[in-house]
Formats: structure tokens, C-alpha cells, sequence
């Protein structure tokens, strides 16, 4: 039986129960099996239109539903549609509600729906849209990025070769306004370099960057507590902004860049597709042509452009830039020497002597070294480039060689004499060549620890060799014996070079013991 039959059939048993039994609303509802509130509904409509029991004759199911139950005096087809696009692009500005769209529909159409009727309409409407626009994004909060998994390439004009990069993509939670640069990869430099750049073409920042767990932005994925980038964090701390990356495996959280990655790829990458390219340059030219396309075309169900939809709710609350623009800077854990130096892009920098054997952090610029430790900053450098050079300021030096009575010339030579007298004479040759013997230290000690992998027999051997050639460096000592060139026969009769007369080579006497200690 159909549920319109039913319904007709009990009421049908209310009113018999009412007006011929006499029966109490409750036990109407008892026996009838529904809510008091309802028996008391059909019989005040039954009342109101003049209806008793018996029935008048000939009256069917469908005469009584339309005696008790009148159509409407307003129908629905009457009554003012809501502006359900523009209802969804409001509800982003901030403190927008229903209610209040509602009350604002209400006076200018007094005929129309109510409120519940109201939000029922709109978020039935809101469910047909696309998965990524159920979120509701609020204006200048959120700003979503991630690499495309498609690349362009661009090509060598000497040799043909075509080379992959990678497509940056970025987009406005609200507006859903699309940003797109080729890099030349995934490295924090990239990353970095175009969310400035990004920032800087919106005219401003939104509140809160949503990555994948990319590891350019994302040292650690973690649902519950990731661990962002330090360089990524300090760039969004300069801008006023946070990082909350999106939880791993979750695509659904950052459903609003999948869609304009694939945006991206239809209509950019696509279209150049049988276009070549020889520079980044030239490809992110032909990039911003595309985005101003993009941008500019009408979106279907909202009949605005994201240019349009940016201009009215997006740009209005983005923060402003500050007057200066972010420098890249990398940050690097390292543990200070006993030459009270840390190695930083293989180049090393003095920090002051009390800290040997402590742990601290560098952060580097392309031209600035700064040292940290325990968040404070303890010394500055100007930053070196190649290999093996050495910054050392004066105050960081200790007053004397018993500032640190751990470490000493001569105890390191004692130490390499247990070794042979080559292995002595070859790191008497390396603290001679520093303007501080300190700064040799951490030479030394990398040949006298190759003992243990080695041997003491081989190491010795191996300084013999490098002693030959004239070559007091801890790497020689290394190659050789990796080479295990210290295994070949050696000619005992052959004449060890003598060593260069200057000024500041002072000889293997001036690290005797008695001469250090006094």
C-alpha cells in the first residue's frame, strides 16, 4: 500500500476516533500510531473547514486531501528564486551567514521563502557543484600550492637536448584565481623564489599557505604535527603569513589546487604543447599570456571570471607586503669543531671559543653566514664560495693555547708520533700552515682517525707517501690509502723534499712540549 493511501486511511481513523468515539487526542495517537501533534494538527484543519464524521458521501482520498490540505495561495512558482551563485560568493566575505543573506532576500522579496526553505534550496544546489567548491574558502585566508605532475621542458639550442622542469601552481581559496611559473625544479630555491614571486603578482598575501607534504616544504609529514621547512616557515613569518600543510594521503584537503593543476595542464600545457622553448624565460612568457586567458574566462556555474571574483573578495583582504623582499636563506645544524669553526657549504667560520663542542645553527644567505645557538645569535660572516676556505675573526680566538687545555699542538703531535714520525712530520706541516695553529686542528685529527678504519701501520705509511710529493693535506692522506697506493712497493733511497724556507714555516721544534706550557 502506498504511503498516500495509508496516510489518507488514518485520517480517516482519527476523525471516526474524534467525533464518534470521542476519544482523547493521546489515545488517538496510541491507537493510530503517531505523534499527539499530529492528531491534534488534522483535527483542528478538519474543525477549521467544517468536517465531522460520518463523512459526506462521495468524498474520496483525493476531495479530502485538498478539503484539509488547500494548495498554497502563493504557489512555489511564484515566489523569487535566491541568487544562488552569489549567495555562495557571499557566504566567503567575512561574518557572511545564511541567516543574514536570508533576512536580506526576505525585504527585498516579502513573498518569498522562508529561511529553512531557504538554506534547503541553496545547499541542495551547493552539493551539484564540484567536489573542490564545496569548501567554503573565506577571502584572503587560504592560498593553495603544489607542483604539477606533468612537466614542460625547455631545449639546449647548442646541443637539442630537451630538458624537463616543473610547473608551479598556486590558487586563491575564494576567488580560485590561478597562478603558474615554470622552474627549473623542485628545490627550495624554486619553491621559495616563486611564492614570492606569486605573492607579489597578487599585490598581497593571503593568511595561511596549504602545501602537499612536498619535502621542499615539508620536513617531516605528519597528520597531526608536520614539521615545516624552517626556510619555509621563516619566508612565511617575513610575509605575516602560516604554513598548514595538508594532511598526507587527504586530496580532498587541497581539492582547490588539484583542480587548477589540472587546469593548468589543459590549458597551459596542452596548448603549448608543440611549441619549443630555449629559455625559463621564455616559457614563463608564454605562461602569463595563458593565466591572463584563464583568469579572464567566465566560470560556468558562477557566471564570474576568477579576475572578476578576485577583484571584488580576494584583494580587498589580502595583508599587505612588506617594503622588503624576502632573501632565501638555508638553515644548517652543525656541531662546532675543537678549531671553533663549523663547516657550512664546505667552507668553514669561526664562532667564539667557549662554544667548541656545541651544537648550533647556521642560516645562510647568498652573501651572509649567520651562526645561532640556542636561538640567539652569536656571530656574523660574509659568505664564501668554493671549497675549503676558512673565515676566522680575531675575537673568537683563544687568549692562549691553554684556553682549551684539551687540545693542544703538542698533545696532537704526541698523539701522531704513537702513529710513526711521517705521520708526525705531516701534521707538524699542516698546523704550520694556518696563522693560528687551532685552525689546523681538525685536519689532524681526520688523518689520526683514519687509524681506526686503516691501521696505524697504513696511515704512517700513507703520510710517508704524501710527505714525498710535497702534499700536507688530510684529503691526500685519504686518497692514497683509498687508492691503496700506500701498499705498493716504496723506495726508501729516494730524497724527501725539503720544505719551502719562509718566514712563517717555524719547524717541528715550536710545537715541542716544553715550549707550549710554559
Amino acid at each position: 500500500m502506498s504511503t498516500k493511501r495509508l496516510l489518507m486511511r488514518k485520517l480517516r481513523e482519527i476523525l471516526r476516533l474524534k467525533f464518534e468515539g470521542g476519544l482523547g487526542h493521546r489515545a488517538i495517537a496510541r491507537s493510530c500510531g503517531i505523534g499527539v501533534g499530529t492528531v491534534s494538527s488534522y483535527v483542528r484543519r478538519a474543525e477549521r473547514v467544517g468536517l465531522g464524521w460520518p463523512l459526506p458521501e462521495g468524498l474520496d482520498d483525493t476531495a479530502l486531501e485538498e478539503r484539509l490540505f488547500p494548495p498554497s495561495r502563493c504557489p512555489v512558482a511564484c515566489r523569487a528564486m535566491p541568487d544562488l551563485a552569489g549567495i555562495h560568493q557571499e557566504l566567503k566575505r567575512p561574518g557572511v551567514t545564511l541567516l543574514l543573506l536570508w533576512v536580506e532576500y526576505a525585504e527585498a522579496h516579502p513573498g518569498g521563502y522562508r529561511y529553512s526553505r531557504f538554506c534547503e534550496i541553496y545547499r541542495r544546489w551547493a552539493r551539484k557543484l564540484q567536489p573542490s567548491m564545496r569548501q567554503t574558502h573565506k577571502a584572503g585566508e587560504k592560498a593553495f600550492v603544489d607542483f604539477s605532475g606533468q612537466r614542460p621542458s625547455i631545449v639546449d639550442r647548442h646541443t637539442g637536448e630537451a630538458k624537463a622542469v616543473e610547473l608551479f601552481v598556486g590558487t586563491l581559496g575564494a576567488s580560485s584565481r590561478i597562478y603558474a611559473e615554470a622552474t627549473a625544479g623542485q628545490d627550495l630555491g624554486s619553491w621559495i623564489g616563486a611564492h614570492t614571486r606569486m605573492v607579489e603578482e597578487w599585490g598581497g598575501c593571503p593568511e595561511v599557505f596549504v602545501p602537499d607534504n612536498l619535502k621542499s616544504g615539508i620536513t617531516t609529514p605528519c597528520r597531526y604535527e608536520p614539521e615545516v621547512n624552517r626556510t619555509y616557515r621563516e619566508w612565511a613569518e617575513h610575509y605575516g603569513a602560516s604554513v598548514i600543510p595538508a594532511r598526507p594521503y587527504r586530496p580532498r584537503d587541497k581539492a582547490k589546487v588539484e583542480v587548477s593543476v589540472q587546469v593548468a595542464e589543459r590549458w597551459i600545457l596542452a596548448r603549448l604543447r608543440n611549441r619549443v622553448f630555449f629559455s625559463l624565460a621564455e616559457l614563463n612568457a608564454a605562461i602569463r599570456v595563458l593565466l591572463v586567458e584563464i583568469n579572464g574566462r567566465p566560470m560556468r556555474r558562477l557566471g564570474k571570471s576568477r579576475h572578476q571574483l578576485f577583484e571584488e573578495i580576494d584583494r580587498p583582504m589580502l595583508r599587505p607586503l612588506p617594503p622588503d623582499r624576502y632573501e632565501i636563506a638555508e638553515w644548517k645544524e652543525c656541531r662546532v669543531n675543537i678549531d671553533y669553526h663549523v663547516e657550512v657549504e664546505h667552507n668553514l667560520y669561526s664562532v667564539p671559543y667557549a662554544l667548541v663542542h656545541e651544537s648550533v645553527d647556521a642560516r645562510f644567505t647568498s652573501t651572509t653566514v649567520e651562526i645561532f645557538h640556542r636561538s640567539r645569535r652569536v656571530t656574523s660572516h660574509a659568505r664564501l664560495f668554493g671549497r675549503g676556505k676558512v673565515s676566522t675573526l680575531p675575537e673568537h680566538m683563544p687568549s692562549s693555547h691553554r684556553a682549551h687545555a684539551e687540545w693542544t699542538p703538542s698533545r696532537i703531535l704526541s698523539w701522531a708520533e704513537k702513529t710513526g714520525p711521517a705521520t708526525a712530520r705531516v701534521l707538524a706541516r699542516i698546523l704550520q700552515s694556518f696563522p693560528h695553529p687551532e685552525q689546523g686542528f681538525r685536519g689532524c685529527l681526520g688523518i689520526l682517525r683514519l687509524g681506526q678504519s686503516h691501521g696505524a701501520g697504513r696511515v704512517e705509511a700513507a703520510c710517508r707517501r704524501a710527505e714525498r710529493v710535497g702534499s700536507f693535506r688530510y684529503q691526500t692522506v685519504k686518497n692514497i690509502l683509498s687508492s691503496k697506493v700506500d701498499q705498493l712497493p716504496f723506495d726508501e733511497d729516494a730524497p724527501t723534499p725539503a720544505a719551502p724556507a719562509h718566514d712563517n714555516v717555524r719547524g717541528a721544534a715550536y710545537y715541542s712540549p716544553q715550549e707550549v706550557e710554559c
